[in-house]
């Protein structure tokens, strides 16, 4: 039997099916994710994106295994400047950040916030600490990386492998979203 996971934004508009397991749930501290956290949780009705200090959370799934169920003419993206490589992609009925993509990558990273809370992994990992905040975050069982850790580049190469070295397009999202405050 194949295990799906349904994940939608905030009012339920856009949805999107997931098929079989993520690839890892993680917390990023890096500066991009938390600027971008800041900017789209200002727009207006936004849900929250970051948790408690800053980090945000994301469960990483390979692109062949992320479907849109519906509401895809209400995604936008929205980068941080013109020469982003990563593009954090919104659903604009709600305000809800849906996931990020990096540029040529096989995989998204999911804001876990999107997911039902009993469906929401804990971190297996909190990357790129060596941008965080003096003091973040508490200590407890989660492993810490100043960077990508080998474990996480490894299980990133070992999706892109099964997939056959394929990174499939994202020809659904359409329109960047215009957060200036």
């Amino acid at each position: 039997m194949r295990q799906t996971t349904v994940f939608t934004c905030a009012c339920g508009q856009s949805a999107f099916e997931l098929s079989g397991s993520p690839m890892l749930a993680a917390e990023c501290w890096c500066e991009s994710c938390r600027a971008a956290a800041r900017t789209l949780e200002a727009l207006p009705d936004a849900p929250p994106m970051a948790e408690q200090g800053g980090g945000t959370r994301f469960v990483l799934y390979r692109k062949d295994r992320v479907t849109p169920l519906r509401g895809t003419d209400q995604l936008r993206e929205y980068r941080l400047g013109t020469e982003a490589k990563t593009r954090r992609v919104v659903a604009t009925c709600c305000n809800s950040a849906m996931f990020l993509e990096f540029q040529g990558g096989h995989w998204l990273s999911l804001y876990s916030q999107r997911l039902p809370m009993w469906q929401r992994p804990v971190p297996n990992l909190r990357t790129m600490m060596s941008d965080a905040p003096t003091g973040t975050p508490p200590d407890d069982a989660i492993p810490s990386y100043d960077r990508q850790s080998a474990g996480f580049m490894f299980r990133l190469l070992g999706a892109w492998i099964a997939m056959g070295f394929r990174a499939p397009k994202l020809d659904y999202v359409k329109g960047a979203l215009d957060a200036r405050a």
